[in-house]
């Protein structure tokens, strides 16, 4: 992906750059825009490439028709709003040496990056966006089902969830594999050596509980009368079979993992 500044750039143009900085761009990035998208400019007898990244050089994980509406989007890169890339000419795109937009699309059903040109915003009425709350569901129930199934392994009732046989089913692929090798010294959802867990609960972050697709999951309990709070991280996994939400990191605090 190119670099936003070429060698040598002129003051002139430090203040466009500074109309593109990311504090602005974040803020509106996640539930700003219009409700639902289409795709565009893509034959009918052809169809819009899924990626598992944002560029060409990622594999293609599926793909939208030709004439696919209700789209809804988690985001785009490069960092900027909808507004300012309006604004840009083609002429200072080219000065900035901004790579082509790509941005996160999902239909409900299939997860994956397309390249922006092809989009638009869906005309008529627009379908409201159920994704988001769906894929927030999907977090908390994951999260509330691994620590079933953490409690049912450490009771040999079921395989442990980090182990090589389950670890995808809670995890991101990319993270998997090491977490099935990893000896833990402390037991990875507590905490702690010895566990007396009671007040249970797991929700989403009440504060931010999605933010670029990312999504935030609390698992808040007392163990031995101390309150504790685990903070989970999660987002779809375009990796596996229909980009399903994974878990991509648990934060303690003072050690996370991986």
């Amino acid at each position: 992906m190119g670099s936003f500044l070429k060698t040598g750039i002129c003051t002139a143009h430090l203040s466009l750059f500074a109309a593109l900085a990311p504090v602005q761009a974040i803020a509106q990035f996640d539930g700003h825009g219009p409700d639902a998208w289409q795709v565009t400019g893509v034959a009918s007898d052809d169809w819009l490439n899924l990626r598992m990244g944002p560029s060409t050089d990622y594999p293609i994980i599926g793909s939208f028709s030709s004439d696919a509406m209700g789209l809804t989007k988690t985001t785009c890169v490069p960092f900027m709003t909808e507004g300012q890339g309006i604004m840009l000419s083609q002429a200072e795109r080219s000065f900035l040496d901004l790579p082509p937009r790509w941005c996160l699309m999902s239909n409900g059903q299939s997860h994956g990056w397309v390249a922006a040109r092809f989009l638009m915003e869906a005309t008529g009425q627009a379908t409201p966006d159920q994704t988001s709350n769906r894929m927030l569901a999907d977090a908390v129930s994951l999260v509330r089902r691994l620590y079933a199934r953490h409690e049912q392994s450490m009771r040999g009732e079921a395989l442990a969830p980090f182990g090589a046989s389950r670890a995808l089913d809670f995890f991101m692929a990319d993270i998997a594999n090491d977490l099935a090798q990893t000896q833990w010294q402390a037991d990875p959802l507590y905490n702690a050596q010895d566990t007396d867990i009671s007040n249970f609960r797991v929700m989403s972050d009440p504060d931010q509980p999605m933010l670029r697709g990312m999504i935030t999951v609390r698992a808040e309990f007392t163990n031995f009368g101390q309150p504790q709070t685990v903070t989970f991280n999660l987002r779809a996994d375009p990796v596996q079979p229909d980009a399903p939400v994974r878990i991509m990191r648990i934060n303690h605090g003072e050690w996370s993992i991986p």
